[in-house]
């Protein structure tokens, strides 16, 4: 009987010592800031744009298809490409007839969970995002509503808008709420930081270094909540874009932006609203300096960035789609 229990009591002593430090699966660490979660599962969704499979099969190939610029070349995937995490890892984003727009474009991923679009929130909803890169001359570039519309009329789109919007539904509204129910299957679950939350997985002591840094300098103060932004708009110092100001007209919105998810940042270089920040350890240091008057150790920027790379989810598995195109004919589509 004394033997066994020495057993055991060895047995429990090196599962002790397995598991210190790790979490109990399930239960969340004791080293996490307040305020840090992980990425919710439910996409807030328009209740006068249900999703259902036919209209995001629908939304996907719209997204690929350059139909919708004017040249024929140029799709939502151009700029914001799927296998390269919702960017296309330019400073500013090449367009119709190789011009260059003005802003960095931001990662399509999890872009359901913002609470408005594009660096200056110009665009409330997805729905209304996905009206704005075709129209623009910089980018798509066609003419109108009706341009597009046509355009999907010719590729063969019609049978598909009437199966998911009823008849007659092909248009350019319809257009857009089948792209948005696209872009909200777009998420990045199950990164190592959301494990690790759970008490699922493990991250490394840099990261964890990291992630009480940016708690206690101050970066979580924006950088917070699931999905490491607050969703709001805040005054940012940095180059000659006047950013909501360009909307609003309003001097006090001068240099103001939406706050950046943190989520994927690290495969989705370069940085900030210009591009013109090329690693993740600068735009940590940038951040540091301009927004909360902090000068960073080489050693701290290391552990940042460690905590930041833990944020990267799994990519969404898209298969590309076969476009709709009538047999025997030639789409003509001139600039």
């Amino acid at each position: 009987m004394k033997l066994c229990s020495n057993i055991a009591r060895s047995a429990a002593a090196v599962l002790f010592l397995l598991f210190a430090g790790s979490a109990i699966a399930g239960e969340r660490p004791a080293d996490i800031p307040e305020g840090m979660g992980i990425l919710p599962v439910n996409v807030p969704v328009p209740t006068d744009n249900p999703m259902s499979a036919a209209k995001v099969e629908l939304g996907k190939k719209l997204y690929f298809d350059p139909a919708l610029s004017k040249s024929g070349q140029f799709s939502c995937n151009s700029c914001h490409n799927l296998g390269t995490w919702g960017v296309d890892n330019q400073a500013t984003s090449i367009g119709h007839r190789w011009q260059r727009g003005g802003r960095n474009a931001p990662t399509v991923l999890n872009s359901g969970f913002w609470s408005k679009q594009f660096w200056d929130g110009r665009a409330p909803l997805l729905e209304d995002q996905a009206k704005g890169p075709p129209l623009n001359p910089v980018e798509m570039a066609l003419g109108s509503e009706a341009d597009a519309v046509a355009r999907l009329q010719m590729a063969g789109y019609n049978a598909e808008f009437d199966a998911v919007f009823d008849k007659g539904g092909i248009s350019f509204d319809n257009m857009a709420k089948a792209i948005a129910a696209f872009e909200r299957t777009l998420n990045t679950p199950d990164a190592a930081f959301d494990l690790y939350l759970q008490g699922k997985g493990k991250i490394s002591a840099a990261a964890k270094r990291g992630m009480l840094k940016v708690a206690d300098v101050g970066c979580t103060s924006c950088h917070a909540g699931a999905l490491f932004s607050n969703n709001k708009f805040v005054a940012f110092q940095y180059g000659s874009d006047t950013g909501l100001k360009s909307v609003t007209g309003k001097a006090d919105d001068d240099h103001v932006f939406r706050v950046q998810s943190w989520r994927n940042v690290a495969m989705t270089a370069p940085y900030f609203h210009d591009g013109k920040t090329a690693t993740l350890a600068e735009a940590v240091d940038v951040m540091a300096r301009v927004q909360l008057d902090t000068v960073l150790s080489k050693a701290e920027v290391a552990d940042i960035v460690a905590f930041l790379e833990t944020l990267t989810g799994v990519l969404p598995s898209i298969t590309y789609p076969q476009l709709p195109r009538p047999a025997g004919q030639t789409l003509e589509w001139h600039e």
